[in-house]
């Protein structure tokens, strides 16, 4: 059975018959649930133009927020999630949320049965090859999806963002205009 979703249709059907879900998660057969996991520090607009296009794939997508304490980010995880939020509100079948672990088992015990990631260059590839061949090792039940951003992010990155505004240059088109804000604020801050 097809979705009445007409963006799914042409690309991603419901999992065939055989599919075995993981151990203890029952999925519904015409839900489909993706991940696009990340640090977010900051969000860009680069993040939120694959957010904005992905919701149009998926029935539900979670933009998942890694906790890493082995890196030193700019804003804090509360921040953030609210920065977060506050790009996704819009978005009706967008939520936000927080995840420490192994990715895997996070989308496991949220029914998810696939992992979003973007692709910027070739660089990226390679290593988010590494990660989704891992991640069909581990949970094989899962799929990794890859998108390119759109042309005019392709350049894109938190840590370039964080770089240009600490050197003093515009990121007025980089990110939404409320991350801008709390960019010039926590470097204002910093100096």
């Amino acid at each position: 059975m097809l979705s009445t979703n007409p963006h799914r249709n042409c690309c991603i059907r419901p999992a065939p018959l055989g599919y075995n879900a993981p151990r203890g998660v029952a999925l519904s057969e015409d839900k489909i649930i993706a991940i696009y996991p990340g640090s977010f520090d900051p969000v860009t607009n680069g993040h939120v133009d694959l957010i904005e296009r992905a919701s149009k794939l998926f029935d539900r997508l979670i933009v998942a927020l890694l906790l890493n304490p082995e890196k030193d980010p700019l804003f804090t995880v509360e921040e953030r999630v609210e920065m977060l939020k506050e790009a996704v509100k819009p978005l009706a079948n967008v939520e936000v949320d927080t995840f420490g672990g192994l990715l895997v088992e996070y989308a496991r015990r949220k029914r998810a049965r696939v992992l979003l990631r973007g692709i910027r260059a070739v660089s990226d590839y390679e290593y988010e090859l590494q990660m989704a061949l891992m991640n069909r090792q581990l949970q094989p039940e899962i799929e990794t999806v890859f998108m390119l951003p759109a042309e005019a992010y392709s350049y894109l990155s938190s840590h370039l963002v964080k770089e240009v505004a600490q050197l003093g240059g515009s990121i007025r088109d980089l990110v939404p205009p409320a991350v801008e804000a709390r960019i010039r604020a926590k470097v204002k801050s910093s100096q």
